[in-house]
């Protein structure tokens, strides 16, 4: 005898697929919806706030951390290279580079101005060597340009020679001093941090008001008697980011277009050890996995509330908790090696910002293979989690209605039997 509802299993559909239906539907439901086009110009104005903001920042960091200058000279002509500076630096200003002078030498001793450079362990950006008469620049092309005039002038005080006589000035140049990569990496890296926090907090909220409305119009239960609560899960997760992804889009390409039209103007970032395209790319996937790990509890946390206030009262400790992992990552990228770093790259929400800071320090790939496929993980475990508790509280189904109704089959044998 065949079974009426074999035919019904037979055309159910499979997780992967029924996620992909709901994903399609709410990604064209949401895209081409005028509450959309609002969506898209809300970000903007903090966007042009922060920009705003960041400029005045880097003005104010650019005048409190000023380049400095070493000097490896014999200890008579550091001297005179000192006093010379103190008498140009109230004319001059910050014309002058600050001094610091690395190693006083003994007559005749030489000392490898490009290895102190790679050491990265001395603070400087160039290293200025050789006696007042013959000096010598050693550091980044850019940086010691700039410094020949300046410098020329101050060994010209030091020897007491007068103004229209000025030595030359010897340039060595290096590809970059280890201690500028590192500064200047640790700001890219604390840039993507934010952008990827700022990007995910006011991305991911809107999970939590699209589900709410679902069930109450009643539409949640019935995909949820249709397809399996899994891929409603994932369809709804997916499509939300997708959805993000275009907004990431329109808010790229008119900061492109701000970028066409500022130039110079507008302050750069240093380049990432993996490089800029490499960089992007790892950015792009960070942002997936902490938009999922993220959306996935919101997803979650919107499936058991049934009002608006229910939702933000819920998500009000989920959003501080990620504040704090915000906190943990950015301290974790000044710890490089140490167990905090360790535990901000494996604790699954602060790894996608530990990681994104990682790659801009370190050039080494195969950390972030290892990472995503540790994130993945756990957002196919937290959107289980998420739609096995919708099932036994709200939906009422699951273990909890099958003892429900072996308890109500029970009762109705025990009914049923004679007294």
């Amino acid at each position: 005898m065949t079974n009426p509802q074999a035919p019904q299993r037979a055309g159910r559909l499979s997780t992967l697929a029924a996620a992909y239906v709901i994903a399609r539907r709410d990604f064209g439901a949401i895209l081409f919806s005028r509450a959309f086009f609002f969506f898209l110009l809300g970000p903007l104005f903090p966007v042009i706030v922060g920009a705003m903001a960041g400029g005045v920042g880097a003005r104010v960091n650019e005048s409190a951390h000023l380049p400095v200058l070493g000097i490896a000279m014999e200890g008579a002509d550091i001297d005179a290279v000192t006093r010379a500076h103190d008498v140009l630096s109230p004319q001059l200003g910050s014309g002058l580079p600050m001094l610091l002078v690395v190693k006083r030498l003994e007559p005749g001793q030489h000392y490898d101005a490009t290895a102190a450079l790679e050491r990265g362990d001395l603070g400087v950006s160039a290293i200025l060597s050789g006696p007042p008469s013959a000096p010598r620049l050693t550091g980044p092309e850019g940086r010691i340009s700039a410094w020949q005039g300046p410098v020329s002038l101050l060994m010209a005080q030091a020897m007491g020679k007068a103004p229209d006589s000025y030595p030359e000035v010897a340039k060595s140049p290096v590809a970059s001093s280890l201690s500028n990569d590192r500064g200047s990496q640790l700001k890219t890296a604390q840039a993507a941090q934010t952008l990827l926090f700022l990007l995910t907090m006011l991305l991911a909220g809107m999970v939590l008001s699209n589900l709410v409305e679902e069930k109450g119009n009643k539409i949640i239960e019935i995909l949820a008697a249709a397809i399996p609560m899994d891929a409603v899960f994932f369809g709804k997760l997916f499509a939300m980011l997708a959805v993000s992804m275009v907004g990431i889009v329109v808010w790229g390409l008119c900061g492109a277009a701000l970028v066409l039209v500022a130039g110079s103007a507008l302050p750069s970032l240093p380049s990432p050890a993996v490089g800029w395209p490499v960089f992007l790319a790892l950015g792009v996937i960070y942002f997936s996995a902490a938009y999922l790990l993220l959306g996935s509890v919101f997803l979650a946390i919107g499936s058991l509330a049934t009002t608006v206030r229910e939702v933000q009262t819920l998500s009000m400790p989920v959003t501080m908790m990620q504040l704090m992992v915000f906190f943990l990552a950015s301290y974790a990228m000044t710890q490089p090696g140490s167990a905090v770093e360790m535990f901000a790259l494996a604790f699954p929400f602060s790894s996608p910002f530990a990681m994104l800071a990682r790659a801009a320090q370190e050039p080494a790939l195969w950390t972030h293979l290892a990472a995503i496929g540790w994130q993945v993980f756990w957002v196919i475990v937290l959107v289980r989690l998420g739609a096995r508790l919708f099932r036994s509280r709200v939906m009422k189904s699951g273990p909890v209605r099958v003892k429900a109704r072996r308890k109500g089959w029970f009762a109705g044998r025990r009914a049923a039997s004679p007294a």
